[in-house]
């Protein structure tokens, strides 16, 4: 402050003929003294600088404008003691957003940002690096509590959870900063930003580096990120890669020189410079009552002798590397000189006051100068522009740095970006992300989540009793997904489609159906096309005999029309398989019903005709003649032909239709034939249900008929196997849903066929082919002779 002023007094451009005067007093950062110095600042009776002496200046003014406070709730405390009268008061240091509140504090100025804007850029910081689980830690004040409020409540916004929030005592209190300590080490947060001072933050970074906690991500505000104090090498063990906000940074010219120009000796009466001189060079002027940081026993041993030089001794007060807040203070002394500048220019109304008036350097009032504090915009020497906003704020911007380690051990202030709130949300955070060095010298950026972040294919679930960040991942159920990370809800799949393993993508639905390239498949067509063989191979060894005496006694012409049904049986399976369409849906049902019909119908007629074939033999019995060979294929047309208006109406009623099923399965879609009318398919399995069982009745009343050739007992045996077969079918049909439910149709079709075809036909074949002496009209009538004479008897 002492060198920004002695600048301007010497400027022939700023204030020319115009010198600034000071004092300075000490508040020792507390709330009383803060406001006891500031009254005593606004008093007539102040006594007044070296630099202001009455041969200097005409006159002085006696209401001055206040540089400081540091602290933010000493500032709070002196504005509204003060803020009523006006008085300006310019903070380089106070970063409080709740200072920026114009109501409250309309006389308050800074050269500082608000403590919003940082708490914005520490909140983005943190979701740039993926932290969803933070700690915290504020200071006992306004700075501390309103800055810890504005992080959370921003990170908060962006999904982040507060492991948890402690507050540093203001009396360093061991107990509390234990706690503190313990609080660290049982945390799983490995991320911890603190907003305090670094006389608060001092005592616990000091346990911390005692009890050896390493491991955390430290993010600091902009009042300790640079302090000298902490940032040691002793410490840096703990605090490695510490990354926070600093206030940008200035090289000042001429400053270095002028502070070591400074000597007791030329200052006898300064007590701060006897002070800084008897603990840097740990001697003793014999003045000095309270020697802070030194050794008094040294000290007790050797007297300065004014011949020590600062500029053989590195010292925190003559390092002007990291000009920060004294940038800060340079910066408002001269806003407040450009003020009075403006004020000085007043001249016939240009530049003037509400009321068109110009004011008195020498003799202003305290608000004429607020009114000149509003308005003040001017460019520096370092190119920076410098205004205040509605609420006496100035342009939000910081340089983000990082410490890296020195060759010695030292710690060094490696500047990784910047954040600048005028560029607007989402691209106000400037990051290199090459020159970070992590914690412990890692090169990857550290994780801190309560739980591990749950992958697609999961969801969160939030742990009962824990914040949202602490969550189980839970997999997708069957048929949903999510496709992101941290999901919070799971995606159904569209109704044709299914989650893959991974549940992360739905994918088609496999669609099944009984097809012919599958084994299933291939050995059912197999099966049929061989009962379609066997039986055309039945029709022409039969064919070849026809003339024999065991065709032609067991009606050669139903025999040939109940192959040619069983043909039909054979090959109606195949319409089965396949992929369903409109036309093989309605032709599977279809003809299978009117196929087994017709094969049930010539096994019916071919019952009668051994029936009848046997009353015909008894005497006065003309039943034959009614019952010849057109009667019995009229009988089996008639009986398919009932069977056949049942699929007519069917179809035109409610035909079958291909139909795509996923109430069966649900990670496949089964590709069937919807019946239309059940009822109707019942009415045809029915129908040829009370064939079946009219066939097997009579075949079972004429099984002991005394005849060489009687197909009654094996027409039985063919009816039972038959009967059995669908009986069975029916809750299999039923138990088997999907292309399960075909295959035990064609089954049954198959079996069915195979039993009238082996039990009705396989006898003949026999004889045929392998007893052709018993296929004489001779070894027939003998049969029949001792038939009829057991009968009569």
């Amino acid at each position: 402050m002492i060198f920004a002023i002695r600048e301007i007094n010497k400027d022939q451009m700023l204030l020319p003929n115009i010198k600034l005067g000071y004092q300075i007093y000490d508040t020792c950062a507390t709330h009383t003294q803060s406001l006891r110095s500031a009254l005593a600042s606004t008093s007539r009776q102040s006594g007044r600088s070296d630099e202001t002496s009455s041969q200097d200046c005409e006159g002085f003014s006696s209401f001055p404008v206040i540089v400081g406070d540091s602290g933010s709730t000493q500032s709070m405390i002196i504005q509204r003691t003060l803020g009523p009268f006006r008085i300006p008061m310019v903070s380089y240091f106070a970063s409080c957003a709740c200072l920026s509140h114009r109501n409250k504090f309309p006389a308050f100025f800074r050269t500082m940002p608000s403590d919003a804007h940082q708490a914005q850029g520490v909140a983005r910081l943190v979701q740039r690096f993926g932290w969803t689980w933070v700690g915290s830690i504020a200071g006992d004040d306004d700075y501390g509590h309103n800055g810890i409020q504005a992080f959370s409540d921003e990170v908060r916004k962006l999904g982040v959870c507060i492991a948890f929030t402690e507050v540093l005592p203001k009396m360093h209190s061991r107990r509390k900063i234990l706690q503190i300590t313990e609080t660290i080490k049982a945390s799983t947060a490995r991320v911890i930003v603190m907003f305090a001072i670094e006389g608060d933050a001092y005592p616990l970074i000091r346990e911390v580096v005692k009890q050896n906690i390493t491991g955390r991500q430290w993010i600091a505000s902009e009042a300790w990120v640079t302090s000298a104090l902490i940032a040691t090498k002793e410490n840096f063990l703990s605090l490695s890669g510490t990354i926070g906000f600093a206030i940008h940074r200035a090289e000042i010219p001429g400053l270095r020189s002028f502070l070591l120009q400074v000597h007791p000796f030329k200052t006898p009466n300064n007590l701060f410079v006897k002070e800084l001189w008897e603990t840097i060079f740990k001697c003793s002027l014999g003045t000095s009552e309270n020697i802070k940081g030194m050794n008094t026993s040294a000290i007790a041993h050797r007297r300065c002798t004014g011949l020590e030089d600062l500029n053989n001794t590195y010292s925190i007060y003559s390092d002007v590397s990291e000009l920060r807040v004294s940038y800060n203070v340079y910066k408002a002394v001269y806003t407040i000189a450009h003020a009075l500048h403006s004020l000085n220019s007043c001249k016939n109304g240009t530049g003037s006051l509400p009321n068109n008036t110009c004011a008195n350097i020498f003799n202003f009032k305290p608000w004429q100068l607020l009114h000149y504090l509003k308005d003040v915009r001017y460019t520096n020497k370092f190119g920076e522009e410098v205004y205040f906003d509605e609420n006496g704020d100035p342009i939000a911007s910081y340089d983000i740095i990082n410490w890296h380690k020195n060759a010695d051990g030292s710690i060094k202030y490696v500047k990784i970006g910047r954040f600048d709130a005028t560029l607007g949300l989402g691209h106000n955070l400037l990051i290199n992300e090459q020159n970070i060095v992590w914690h412990n010298n890692q090169m990857t950026v550290p994780q801190s989540v309560c739980t591990h972040r749950c992958p697609p294919g999961t969801r969160k679930a939030v742990q009962q009793g824990q914040p949202l960040c602490c969550s189980d991942c839970l997999p997708c159920p069957d048929g949903e997904i999510s496709n992101d990370t941290d999901s919070l809800n799971c995606v159904p799949c569209a109704l044709e489609h299914w989650s893959n393993p991974q549940r992360n993508e739905c994918i088609p639905k496999e669609i099944e159906f009984l097809s012919f390239e599958e084994a299933m498949g291939i050995t059912l067509t197999t099966v049929s096309l061989l009962g379609t063989a066997s039986t055309v191979s039945v029709a022409g060894v039969l064919w070849h005999y026809r003339k024999t005496p065991i065709v032609r006694a067991n009606n050669s012409e139903l025999s040939f029309l109940l192959l040619l049904s069983l043909v039909l049986c054979f090959l109606c399976s195949l319409t089965f398989i396949g992929q369903p369409s409109v036309w093989s849906c309605m032709l599977r049902h279809t003809l299978f019903g009117v196929s087994f019909v017709l094969c049930i119908s010539c096994v019916l007629a071919k019952t009668l005709v051994v029936l009848m074939a046997f009353k015909a033999t008894l005497p006065n019995n003309n039943m034959m003649k009614w019952f010849g060979t057109l009667q019995q294929i009229l009988s089996v047309l008639l009986c398919t032909v009932v069977q056949v208006v049942i699929c007519v109406v069917w179809l035109l009623v409610s035909s079958p239709f291909p139909v795509k099923q996923t109430k069966y399965y649900n990670q496949k879609i089964i590709f069937e034939c919807d019946l239309g009318s059940v009822t109707a398919f019942c009415c045809v399995l029915g129908y040829i249900g009370f064939l079946s069982c009219m066939s097997f009745v009579l075949a079972f009343l004429a099984r002991k008929l005394p005849d060489n050739f009687n197909e009654a007992k094996f027409i039985t045996f063919s009816m039972l196997i038959f009967c059995a077969v669908w009986l069975t079918f029916i809750p299999a049909y039923i138990s088997s849903p999907g292309k399960y439910t075909v295959a035990v149709e064609i089954f049954a079709i198959l079996a069915s066929s195979f039993g009238l075809l082996i039990c009705i036909f396989a006898p003949k074949c026999y004889i045929i082919l392998f007893k052709p002496e018993n296929n004489t009209k001779k070894h027939l009538m003998n049969k029949t002779g001792q038939g009829k004479s057991s009968q009569q008897s």
